[in-house]
């Protein structure tokens, strides 16, 4: 009987693992994005400067590539996002964000001050407030 209860018990804790892993590694936001449209304080910036910038999420895990390589940890829930860096330019720096996920694109409006987080995805007559809007790369 004890045989039979530890086989259960076991199969059990096997399943419960498989399952957060697969759910860990479902997230919607992993991936690598390509920003479609950035602003900053209420001014688009031209594509020129965004068109080579990727943002790789991997769970907690952040990679920003664009004139440097920035990594850190994000977390998010409920539509924001607190964003720690700890390599490159933002090391040490502490981001607040809300975002949404509609229609395949992610939308990240970013406070660069990081003392709140912004209540809506408009940027104008916010200086530090920070819009990117983002696109999945579909591997094959």
């Amino acid at each position: 009987m004890r045989y039979i209860t530890f086989i259960c018990l076991l199969f059990l804790a096997l399943n419960c693992a498989t399952t957060r892993e697969t759910a860990m590694s479902s997230n919607i936001l992993n991936g690598t994005w390509t920003p479609q449209k950035q602003e900053l304080g209420g001014k688009e910036l031209p594509s020129v400067i965004f068109e080579k910038q990727k943002l790789i999420i991997s769970d907690s895990s952040y990679t920003v590539i664009a004139e440097s390589v920035d990594k850190g940890i994000v977390e998010y829930n409920d539509g924001k996002m607190d964003i720690y860096g700890k390599e490159g330019v933002n090391a040490s720096k502490h981001f607040t964000a809300i975002y949404k996920y509609d229609n395949d694109q992610l939308t990240i409006c970013y406070n660069l001050q990081g003392d709140s987080y912004p209540e809506t995805f408009e940027t104008k007559d916010k200086p530090l407030f920070f819009l990117s809007i983002s696109k999945k790369e579909i591997i094959n």
